[in-house]
């Protein structure tokens, strides 16, 4: 074999050598990059998961005789929830001032008939003053008058620290039969549900 033949082999196979072992880099870097777009689906999917239990709504059947209270209103009146007996109540605790979804929340109730049909009577109820909640319902055109707790009653309802606030009341509703029985509970850390969907929950427990 000539030298010329020789040494054009030995570049021919030193080429292909290159050639696999560029080949062998590229497969290691696509596995490479496989395994980090899979670990990135799989946290983002982790993420997100976490996102959606966390704001999930919580319900609970409670049959009890739910607390009793008297509560000043910001039409300056009062409202005492065992007066209300022979109707069904449900009672809306919420963040209040500052928070336009919860204030949106009760627009929306309010726009839905089927309550008043019903009979049913929607409370809600605030830890704030008259005067730092009143803005919110002009602004929302919410004509339901808020009832005004100093933490008492939310507290005994179980529904502090339920939201985004430790001090606060959550995004939620309880609803007491015409016999004054606390028959469901629902919290809704998404901050929103539908009125429809409230008011089929409520009739289908009565």
């Amino acid at each position: 074999m000539s030298t010329t033949t020789a040494r054009a082999r030995r570049q021919r196979e030193a080429v292909l050598s290159r050639a696999a072992e560029e080949r062998r880099a590229a497969a290691a870097r696509a596995r490479r990059t496989r395994i980090a777009w899979l670990v990135g689906l799989f946290l983002a999917i982790v993420v997100v998961t976490a996102g959606l239990l966390s704001a999930r709504p919580e319900a609970g059947e409670q049959d009890r005789l739910a607390p009793d209270f008297t509560l000043a209103t910001t039409a300056g009146e009062e409202v005492t929830l065992s007066d209300l007996r022979g109707g069904p109540v449900v009672i809306y605790f919420n963040e209040g001032a500052g928070c336009a979804s919860c204030t949106v929340q009760m627009a929306e109730i309010e726009k839905e008939p089927g309550f008043a049909e019903a009979g049913i009577t929607v409370l809600p109820v605030v830890m704030n003053t008259a005067a730092q909640i009143r803005p919110d319902l002009v602004r929302y055109g919410v004509t339901t008058p808020y009832l005004l707790d100093d933490g008492t009653v939310s507290e005994a309802y179980g529904v502090l620290g339920t939201g985004m606030h430790a001090g606060l009341p959550g995004h939620g509703f309880v609803l007491v039969d015409a016999d004054g029985v606390q028959r469901w509970q629902g919290e809704y850390p998404s901050m929103w549900l539908d009125p429809a969907k409230l008011l089929q929950e409520v009739t289908s427990r009565l």
